[in-house]
């Protein structure tokens, strides 16, 4: 249930199927604390969908936490830079 293909994010591990990133999955779960079944409302997809990211996740944490740790960098630094705002700063 989950591929890597260079066409499809980058090749990040992704639901087949989707462009859900399996780290989307494990970030919900691990750091925001969402159940399997509210993972799945979340996203669109199946209980089986959740757990087999999940399970992907597991198998390959330290890899996959690596990547996460450069995903939070890459949005602190968007935050910072306010790339993708439409609004000035309220504090400046």
């Amino acid at each position: 249930m989950i591929v890597s293909d260079p066409a499809i994010r980058r090749g990040v591990p992704v639901l087949m199927g989707t462009t859900l990133r399996v780290t989307d999955v494990a970030m919900a779960h691990v750091y925001h604390g969402r159940s399997a079944s509210e993972i799945g409302s979340d996203y669109g997809i199946s209980l089986g969908q959740v757990h087999a990211a999940l399970a992907y996740y597991y198998e390959h944490h330290e890899t996959l936490n690596a990547e996460m740790r450069v995903q939070t960098e890459r949005a602190e630094a968007y935050k910072e830079q306010r790339i993708g705002s439409r609004h000035p700063a309220i504090l400046s």
